[in-house]
């Protein structure tokens, strides 16, 4: 895949972050929020975003499928098109609407692309931070601009890392809420899983822990991490891939800090 693709899809997500995004931060109005599920909320914005994300996309790549989050909450039947054959796009258009909601950070605009069933590239862009990550196959992850590998790891203890238990079977829960003490420090999460991988990139966190996977929440994040150097596992340590359907993902900085952390949070 040409680099021309990554600068292209960079342009994209920036251009709708400035036009359609960013203009309506702490500008909403009680018609622009709705649920569109009890507890899930989507905005006039998700939706303007998403739709000027996806024309572009297919304007890029003429014939390949978008599946979008608003799309599919839409229509959930578009998700099965997420293991097309051909070029197939995961669209987030605002990750952590719940803070755009609220007029409060993070959130983050993501996509990634899987051809012929595998990922081959991600973005996720940090539109208030201006930070923008990239991946793509064979090349590396780029954190604005510049080539990117994990840095060093501190020793299990003193380990910094998020754990979203909001969703958690209850066992599950209480495993990991009880060795967070064992690693480190375990933050709450910041309801938006791009800034979580963005985190991770920098060095502000060495893992993050989740059990909802769907795949534009996740295949975008997974993508970067992995192209510099991380791991991204399912709890039963089998890879993760962004058209499965399990639940749990436990993603680190490297193999050992993974295994540490599955063994204090997730270990029976």
């Amino acid at each position: 895949m040409a680099d021309t693709l990554l600068d292209d899809v960079a342009g994209l997500l920036r251009e709708t972050a400035d036009r359609v995004v960013l203009p309506l931060f702490r500008h909403l109005g009680a018609a622009d929020v709705t649920e569109k599920a009890p507890g899930e909320l989507v905005t006039v914005a998700d939706r303007r975003a998403e739709e000027m994300i996806t024309a572009g996309l297919r304007r890029l790549r003429p014939g390949s499928v978008v599946v979008g989050e608003e799309a599919v909450a839409d229509d959930p039947g578009l998700l099965g098109q997420v293991r097309s054959a051909g070029d197939v796009w995961l669209v987030d258009p605002i990750d952590g609407t719940a803070n755009f909601a609220a007029g409060r950070c993070p959130f983050v605009l993501m996509v990634s692309l899987i051809t012929d069933g595998e990922p081959v590239a991600g973005w996720v862009l940090d539109p208030l931070a201006g930070t923008l990550a990239t991946a793509r196959s064979g090349a590396g992850t780029y954190l604005d601009g510049r080539p990117l590998r994990l840095p060093t790891a501190p020793p299990v203890g003193a380990l910094r890392g998020a754990a979203m238990t909001r969703f958690l079977p209850e066992p599950i829960r209480r495993r990991v809420e009880a060795g967070g003490a064992r690693i480190g420090e375990l933050l709450p999460g910041q309801h938006c899983a791009g800034r979580e991988y963005l985190d991770l990139l920098t060095g502000r966190q060495q893992f993050v822990l989740f059990w909802r996977t769907l795949p534009w929440d996740h295949g975008p994040g997974t993508f970067l991490v992995r192209a510099a150097g991380g791991v991204a596992r399912r709890f039963d340590g089998t890879d993760y891939h962004p058209t499965g359907t399990d639940h749990g993902l436990l993603v680190a900085v490297d193999d050992q800090i993974w295994t540490e952390v599955h063994a204090a949070l997730l270990a029976s």
